[in-house]
């Protein structure tokens, strides 16, 4: 996930749409993505959302509404996105932001059928936050 595939293309322009809230990825030879802000937050990369391994995944619950405020550009390999709802742990790899918008109708639908068995919404949140002893050292 960290390392970048050699054949993936990177973006030859990023475009943040607040109105439309996508954020659009345009490729060398006219391919180009535009990814909604909830779908981006809902597959955030960051240990707090997919944990540190298999079956350690939150789902992400109630970031219909959330914007991204700035993208700040981490190396010459990945983008980190902060978020409205205080998120910004993620760092999106040009390898995930393209397969983001390769397969986003699939993983779109996935996340739709988890939230939907699970009862849940994409309006109320509901992740769950650990309390203290949750690994990550911080205290409230």
């Amino acid at each position: 996930m960290a390392g970048i595939d050699r054949d993936t293309p990177i973006p030859s322009e990023i475009k943040l749409h607040q109105k439309s809230r996508r954020l659009e990825l345009i490729y060398e030879g006219g391919e180009a993505y535009a990814l909604d802000f909830e779908y981006l937050r809902v597959y955030t990369p960051s240990a707090e959302a997919r944990g540190h391994g298999p079956g350690q995944e939150t789902l992400q619950t109630g970031k219909r509404n959330v914007d991204i405020e700035r993208i700040e550009p981490v190396g010459t390999y990945a983008l980190r996105l902060v978020f409205s709802d205080g998120h910004d742990s993620g760092l999106y790899s040009w390898d995930m932001l393209y397969n983001l918008g390769k397969h986003h109708d699939e993983l779109w639908q996935e996340y739709l059928k988890q939230i939907e068995a699970q009862g849940l919404s994409r309006d109320i949140d509901t992740t769950s936050r650990p309390a203290s002893g949750g690994g990550c050292g911080h205290h409230h």
